[in-house]
C-alpha cells in the first residue's frame, strides 16, 4: 500500500512542478489565467465541494441512517444543478467585465465601492472559516493514516499536509485545478466500483432490504427512525440545505471565474450534476452495504463502525478487497481531502494577498514580488490550520468528521451565498445590504451552532435543523432590509 501512496504523492508533486512553469502573474497563480476547460472546471469544482466528508462522512451517514441519508444526495444535486444552471453564466460574465480574480474583487467592483470595507469583511470571513474547514480536512488525513495504515495520527497529518503545501506552493491554482482533475477522477471511480463489488459479494439469496429492516427498521425508512414526524422533517430540511453551500461559496465559484467562457459552463453543468448524483449516491450505498456485511460478520457492528459510522469504508474494504486495492482507496480518500485543502488554501491566500495587501496596503507591488508574498501567505494559513486541527484533536477527541466539516462549510456558505445570490438576481441590491448580509451570515453560524440549541423549548428544533438554513435566511433578510432602508 505504501508504494501506491508514494506513486500518488509523486504525481501530485509533478503536477505542481509542471504547473509552476505556467505561472507568470497573480492571475495565473489564483485563477489559472482564466483558461480552464469545462472538464477541469467541473471536476475541480466537484472535488473541492465534496472533500473527505463524502467518502467518510456520507458513507458513515449511510451506515447509520440508511435510506434517509439520500436526502443529503438530493440536497447536493439540487444545489449543484441550480448553481451551474442559473448562476454560473451570470457570475462569469460579471467577473469578466470587472476583471475580477477573487470573490471580494467581484463584490468591490459590483457595488462600485469607494472604500475597502467590503473587501476587508469578505477577506476576513474567508480567512476565518477556511482555516476551520481546512483544519477539518487535515483531521481527516490523520484519521485516514491512523485507521487504514496504523500510522500515528499526527504523523499522518504531517505527511498529507506537507504534500499539499508543496504542490500549491509551486503551481498555485493551476496545480490545484490539474490535481483536482486527477483526484476527482480517482474519487469518482473509487466510489462507483466499491458498492457494486460489495453488493455482488453478498451471500446468495440474501435479501438486502429485508435484512436491513431486520437490523433496524429505520434503515429502510426514508424519514428515519419513527417515520414521518415533525422532528424528522426538520432533520430532512437540514440535510437538504447542505446544497445551499454550492450557491456562491468562493472555493466553488472561483472555478467560474477561471473557466474559459460561458459555453464551457453549459457543458460543465452536465458533468458536475452527473458526477454529484453518482458519487454521492454511491457513498450512501457504501454505508448501507457495509452495515449489512458488518452486521452479518461481527457481533458488535455498532461498536466497530465508530462515531457516526465513519469506519464503515475502511471496514468494508478490508472485508472484501485485496491489500493492493485498499491502497488505491486510501489514495482516493486522500485525493478527496487534498482536493479541498488545496482549493481552500488558494482561495484564502488570494483574499489576503489580493484583497488586503495588493488592493489596500501596496497597490504598486510588482507581479513577481506579489507571487512570492502570496506563497508566504499560503504557507502561513496552512500552518495555522494545522495548529487548529491538532488543537481540536486534543480538546475534542470524540468529534465526528461530518459535523466538523459541515460547520466550516456552513460558515463560508452563510457568509457568501446570500450576497452572491442577491448580487446576481436583484439589481437594486446595494453595498450596505451586502455588508449587512455577510456580517449576519458570519455571526449566525456560531450562534446557531453553540447558543441557540441550548435555549429551552426551541433549542431542540434548531439542533435538528442545523445551522446553515437559518443562518442563510437571516443573512438574506438582513441584506434585503439594509438595502431598502438605504435605497
Amino acid at each position: 500500500m505504501e508504494i501506491i501512496l508514494v506513486l500518488y504523492f509523486s504525481i501530485l508533486i509533478a503536477i505542481g512542478v509542471v504547473a509552476s512553469k505556467n505561472v507568470n502573474n497573480i492571475s495565473d497563480y489564483y485563477v489559472g489565467g482564466k483558461k480552464l476547460n469545462y472538464w477541469i472546471a467541473a471536476l475541480s469544482a466537484r472535488a473541492t465541494g465534496e472533500s473527505g466528508w463524502l467518502l467518510l462522512g456520507v458513507s458513515g451517514m449511510g451506515a447509520v441512517m440508511g435510506f434517509s441519508a439520500f436526502w443529503i444526495v438530493l440536497g447536493e444535486v439540487l444545489g449543484v444543478f441550480l448553481s451551474w444552471h442559473f448562476m454560473a453564466e451570470k457570475f462569469k460574465t460579471l467577473t469578466d467585465d470587472y476583471k475580477s480574480i477573487t470573490v471580494p474583487d467581484f463584490l468591490h467592483s459590483h457595488f462600485k465601492s469607494k472604500t475597502n470595507t467590503i473587501r476587508i469583511i469578505a477577506a476576513t470571513a474567508l480567512s476565518v472559516f477556511v482555516v476551520i474547514y481546512v483544519s477539518a480536512q487535515i483531521d481527516i488525513t490523520g484519521k485516514t493514516f491512523e485507521s487504514f495504515l496504523g500510522y500515528n495520527y499526527y504523523f499522518g497529518i504531517l505527511i498529507g499536509f506537507g504534500i499539499v503545501v508543496v504542490y500549491i506552493f509551486s503551481g498555485g491554482f493551476l496545480a490545484v485545478a490539474w490535481s483536482d482533475l486527477f483526484q476527482g477522477s480517482m474519487m469518482f471511480l473509487a466510489l462507483l466500483v466499491l458498492p457494486i463489488t460489495a453488493y455482488l459479494q453478498l451471500p446468495n439469496g440474501a435479501n438486502f432490504l429485508h435484512t436491513l429492516k431486520d437490523i433496524d427498521p429505520a434503515l429502510v425508512n426514508i424519514w428515519g427512525d419513527g417515520g414521518f414526524t415533525f422532528m424528522n422533517f426538520l432533520s430532512v430540511i437540514g440535510l437538504l440545505s447542505i446544497g445551499i453551500g454550492f450557491l456562491g461559496s468562493p472555493q466553488v465559484y472561483v472555478r467560474f471565474i477561471a473557466i474559459k467562457n460561458t459555453q464551457e459552463i453549459k457543458k460543465g453543468k452536465i458533468v458536475a450534476t452527473i458526477y454529484t448524483l453518482v458519487s454521492s449516491s454511491c457513498a450512501v450505498m457504501i454505508g448501507m452495504i457495509g452495515r449489512f456485511i458488518l452486521t452479518t460478520s461481527s457481533q458488535n457492528p455498532e461498536t466497530v463502525l465508530g462515531p457516526a459510522g465513519e469506519n464503515v469504508l475502511y471496514l468494508l474494504l478490508i472485508e472484501i478487497m485485496p491489500t493492493i486495492v485498499v491502497g488505491i482507496y486510501i489514495a482516493a480518500l486522500l485525493s478527496a481531502v487534498m482536493s479541498t485543502v488545496d482549493s481552500l488554501l488558494v482561495v484564502a491566500s488570494s483574499a489576503v494577498t489580493r484583497d488586503f495587501y495588493q488592493k489596500i496596503v501596496n497597490p504598486l507591488i510588482d507581479q513577481k514580488t506579489l507571487i512570492k508574498f502570496s506563497k508566504k501567505i499560503t504557507l502561513g494559513l496552512a500552518l495555522f490550520a494545522l495548529f487548529v486541527a491538532v488543537s481540536v484533536s486534543i480538546l475534542s477527541p470524540d468529534r465526528t468528521i461530518f459535523w466538523f466539516v459541515i460547520f466550516g462549510w456552513s460558515g463560508i456558505a452563510a457568509t457568501f451565498c446570500p450576497v452572491i445570490i442577491l448580487s446576481i438576481f436583484w439589481s437594486d441590491f446595494n453595498e450596505n445590504g451586502a455588508i449587512s448580509s455577510m456580517i449576519t451570515g458570519f455571526l449566525s453560524v456560531p450562534v446557531f451552532k453553540f447558543l441557540v440549541p441550548k435555549l429551552e423549548n426551541i433549542g431542540v428544533y434548531f439542533e435538528k435543523l442545523d445551522v446553515l438554513l437559518p443562518s442563510v435566511i437571516l443573512a438574506m433578510l438582513a441584506g434585503y432590509l439594509a438595502t431598502i432602508i438605504k435605497k
